[in-house]
């Protein structure tokens, strides 16, 4: 294995779960960092059972975010997002 593979393969991005919070005419939202998994099939394990254990009728929700950084999944938490166009054969 090349020495420039084996590098890139020690970088992963780590995939970060999330609970967050909404609070009535807040700006920016509450978040708090569950958890943090190098792997996707261990985020995504953890954040089915995270949402199966959870109630429909409590507020916080849970999202599962691939990011460089904490800091930087938490940017892409806050970030608002337009609601896609639907075309007319979509709706």
């Amino acid at each position: 294995m090349s020495p420039y593979i084996y590098s890139i393969q020690l970088n992963l991005m780590p995939y970060f779960i999330y609970q967050i919070s909404h609070s009535a005419g807040a700006v920016v939202r509450n978040l708090t960092k569950v958890a943090s998994y190098e792997g996707y099939r261990d985020a995504k394990f953890e954040i089915r059972n995270l949402r199966a254990s959870a109630s429909k009728a409590e507020g916080p929700e849970l999202k599962m975010v691939f990011a460089e950084s904490e800091l930087l999944a938490e940017e892409l938490l806050q970030e608002k997002r337009e609601a896609p166009v639907l075309m007319e054969w979509e709706k």
